[in-house]
């Protein structure tokens, strides 16, 4: 995932079609240093005259998110910017948006963060959302580090209550352009790594193996792959991943599934016993107790859903 191209799918957002009628989305390629770690910027811009809720399907990878709310028609000064890091979503991920706002957020590769944060293993940030300035201290007002741009003005927003520079804020979420965005964001990232870590490139050499080798469908079978015991796998994916080798390979399966689900809802359906079979569960009705425990509705359901107008 490190060429040039930021991949177009829609994997793991419930009902992406209706998501992208109600809001802006955009992927957007970092600078060339860091392409190995991540997987792409992501850009959101909305007004909506209703609220409105997101659903996904989490990914294993952490992001850095910037993020600025207001009411449509209000001024700059009653906005209200903050930035977090928020770690692997153990469940489905749900988010109101209301009235007006902006997201940056950065996704990087399963095993990509640790090089930027080292200090610790990525499994502390497992199922938490973090301000930023807990995981880079020198992104606080105190430190003034934000982009690199140190002294530069605020958002106009109300402050972060969680501690971000108000100059970091202003530098990501400001600008008109999605290139003045995507330039503060490799300005941040490049201020702050990557730190050469071998782990970290084999973690994130594994979790592709996994994506990639739909052949893959049990830990046992990565034991064979590799060469490494299982016990290796599991310290080597809490360290650098945040989630366990079995984790990842059942999300990925879940993320298939709700795609091929997607597709079912304009295309006439799967055999959901042989898709069942093909992703590794023991039986149609595996499948379907998996998917309705993440997405909330059985895949049948979930098909008839998305396509009806």
């Amino acid at each position: 995932m490190s060429d040039s191209a930021p991949r177009q799918d829609t994997r793991g957002i419930v009902d992406p079609a209706e998501l992208l009628s109600r809001v802006r989305f955009r992927r957007h390629t970092p600078a060339p240093e860091l392409r190995p770690y991540l997987e792409h910027y992501w850009l959101i811009d909305w007004e909506l005259p209703e609220p409105y809720a997101t659903h996904v399907v989490p990914h294993p990878s952490m992001n850095i998110v910037f993020q600025r709310y207001g009411a449509l028609g209000a001024p700059a000064a009653d906005a209200r910017a903050s930035a977090e890091v928020s770690g692997i979503g153990l469940g489905l991920f749900t988010q109101k948006l209301t009235e007006a706002g902006r997201v940056c957020g950065v996704q990087f590769r399963p095993g990509g963060f640790r090089p930027f944060a080292p200090a610790w293993p990525l499994s502390t940030w497992t199922g938490r959302r973090v301000p930023l300035a807990e995981v880079f201290p020198d992104a606080s007002p105190e430190a003034g580090a934000g982009t690199g741009t140190e002294g530069s003005p605020g958002t106009g927003a109300e402050a972060d209550p969680a501690g971000t520079d108000p100059g970091l804020l202003s530098a990501v979420l400001s600008p008109g352009t999605d290139h003045a965005r995507v330039a503060a964001l490799d300005a941040f990232l490049l201020a702050h790594g990557p730190a050469p870590d071998p782990a970290a490139d084999r973690a994130m050499e594994l979790v592709d193996l996994i994506r990639g080798d739909r052949t893959v469908r049990k830990v046992a079978q990565l034991v064979s792959a590799t060469g490494l015991s299982a016990r290796s796998l599991q310290r080597l994916f809490a360290s650098h991943v945040g989630v366990g080798p079995k984790w990842v390979i059942l999300r990925y399966r879940i993320h298939e599934a709700l795609e091929r689900a997607e597709a079912a809802g304009t295309a006439g359906g799967p055999d959901w016993a042989a898709l069942a079979v093909e992703l590794g569960y023991s039986d149609q009705a595996h499948l379907v107790r998996e998917f309705t425990a993440t997405i909330g509705v059985p895949p049948t359901a979930y098909a008839r859903g998305v396509s009806e107008p």
